[in-house]
């Protein structure tokens, strides 16, 4: 102890260079000691909890980025799905028009030939009538013939005349049923 004393009091009288002491040096010694130790206590009372909610926060902005993705992947798929499903659906539209279309000229067509059959039938009917008007009429020219004939057979015989008056009986009988008899 007598030389740390001499040693002290040597370092006492010498000039100090930054002015160190022992003291000094404990104090700082004690600080840093100090610091250290604040330093571990905030470290496992503040730090290691803000590094577990920053990192649970980087994990949860990860995972939404993920889904983020997922769901941005699963609706470019739905995307392209409904596009596919619309070009689908343009060219059912088109089939079920040009069906439509086919269907209709069927039906014009048959509407057509249905109206045809019906012109042809009202024409065949017609004609069969006109046959029937003209047998008619010639069976009622027959019998006004045969009346007409009937008629002048009795006045011949009736009469018993000669060439003339047979002549003027059958004028006069033309006469009496008319010209246009005759001519139709």
């Amino acid at each position: 102890m007598h030389i740390l004393g001499s040693v002290l009091l040597a370092a006492q009288m010498e000039p100090r260079l930054f002015d160190l002491d022992f003291q000094l040096l404990a104090d700082s010694v004690l600080s840093i000691i100090a610091l250290l130790v604040l330093f571990v206590c905030l470290s496992y009372f503040l730090f290691n909890p803000a590094r577990k909610f920053l990192q649970g926060r980087q994990e949860k902005i990860a995972g939404e980025l993920e889904n983020a993705k997922t769901k941005e992947e699963e609706a470019a798929k739905l995307k392209e799905e409904y596009e596919a499903k619309l070009s689908g659906i343009e060219k059912e539209a088109d089939e079920i028009l040009n069906a439509a279309r086919k269907k209709a000229l069927a039906n014009e067509n048959r509407i057509v030939a249905a109206a045809k059959e019906e012109a042809a039938r009202i024409i065949a009917r017609a004609n069969v009538e006109a046959e029937l008007e003209k047998k008619k009429a010639a069976d009622e020219v027959k019998k006004e013939m045969i009346t007409i004939a009937a008629a002048m057979a009795g006045k011949i015989a009736a009469a018993s005349m000669d060439e003339q008056k047979q002549n003027a009986l059958i004028d006069e009988t033309l006469k009496e049923i008319g010209e246009s008899t005759w001519l139709s």
